[in-house]
């Protein structure tokens, strides 16, 4: 009779053990589905108590005047009406929302932040977000009251650009470190160390004149194009709050 109960209980066991590796499965094939939305919100609710304090937002708010300078600057070389025809990326006056940063990787290859605004916000993805001084990054993935942002500094991330003392375009494309590459097709293109850096009137995924950075060092050995390494106004390492610009299309 004992060994007819302990081969039974051993069964029961094995069953148990077959349900609970059987539910981890399917939490881990909703978390894949669900893109880790939630567990996002849940860190959202955890992290609560440890977001920046409200003093920080007047970092923002003092470096709102040094933005506005270049944005006048620059946007009176920019034609509203062309912009209009051609159908290109607008900011929405007034629908700013100010976010906080909840956790970052900055420091990895995948280069991310994730804010404490999603969708329940009116967050959505597409949305820019910037910081003091300038552009950070675009809003990849947003979940109810997270959004996961990826910063130019990304891999990832491919932007069009201008540089506005020689009025010339060119692709600012993220390596995963702190310098993004600014890639000019021009061997012809007299840029300088410390010449400013903007999102491109032209393009098709930023708002026209958002201040990125300045030129911090130039590579002339390629025959075919000129590269220059870019100092971000921004900086995602030390940026607790942000804006986050909603786009018309």
């Amino acid at each position: 009779m004992l060994g007819i109960r302990r081969i039974s209980t051993s069964r029961w066991w094995h069953k148990k053990k077959n349900w609970q590796i059987f539910v981890i499965f399917l939490f881990l094939v909703f978390v894949r589905i669900s893109k880790g939305a939630f567990y996002k919100d849940l860190y959202f609710f955890i992290s609560k108590p440890f977001w920046p304090g409200q003093f920080q937002k007047e970092i923002v708010l003092n470096s709102v005047n040094q933005e506005y300078f270049i944005k006048l600057n620059l946007l009176k070389k920019d034609n509203i009406r062309l912009r209009q025809i051609l159908s290109l990326q607008e900011s929405s006056n007034g629908e700013n929302i100010l976010a906080a940063i909840i956790s970052r990787k900055t420091g990895s290859w995948w280069r991310q932040i994730i804010l404490n605004k999603g969708s329940n916000d009116g967050v959505e993805i597409g949305d820019i977000v910037i910081g003091p001084g300038g552009l950070l990054g675009i809003v990849k993935n947003t979940s109810l009251f997270t959004s996961s942002v990826t910063l130019i500094t990304s891999p990832e991330s491919k932007l069009g650009v201008w540089v506005d003392r020689v009025q010339t375009s060119g692709l600012l494309v993220g390596l995963g470190d702190d310098y993004p590459s600014l890639i000019l097709y021009s061997k012809d293109a007299d840029i300088q160390v410390g010449d400013f850096v903007s999102s491109s009137p032209a393009s098709t995924l930023l708002p026209p004149n958002i201040p990125i950075g300045i030129v911090h060092s130039i590579d002339e050995t390629l025959k075919s194009k000129k590269t220059a390494q870019i100092s971000l106004l921004a900086n995602p390492h030390v940026i607790d709050w942000v804006q986050i610009l909603k786009v018309n299309i």
